[in-house]
């Protein structure tokens, strides 16, 4: 296997551990993982996660909080829809109260 499937594995492991009702960034999942600078990265990694199964790909988000990967879903509005579903509550294509639904990897998971 080479690094960047293990890099991409490796993301996927995280984004298994968010809790529903929760959500959190590209750079806070590069940041855990070691690679501050690999919010790109990790975005690849969700583009790309519709091959894995139980992958919460709508819980991984923008640093603001924004759908920004919202085109990759069955539909435009099924990210929204999802994370609605668990409590999370989205105007504009953006999770509202970010900070409140916010989860950091680096604060509830242990390396």
């Amino acid at each position: 296997m080479n690094k960047g499937n293990e890099f991409f594995n490796d993301v996927y492991d995280v984004v298994r551990q968010i809790p529903e009702g929760r959500a959190t960034s590209y750079g806070a999942i590069a940041n855990y993982l070691g690679a501050k600078r690999g919010a790109r990265m990790v975005g690849w990694a969700m583009g790309n996660s519709n091959t894995q199964k139980d992958v919460p790909a709508h819980r991984v988000v923008n640093s603001q909080g924004e759908l920004t990967a919202r085109h990759l879903f069955e539909t435009p509005t099924t990210m929204q829809e999802r994370l609605e579903k668990e409590g999370v509550t989205v105007k504009n294509d953006k999770i509202q109260n970010w900070k409140k639904y916010f989860w950091d990897p680096e604060k509830e998971l242990q390396l």
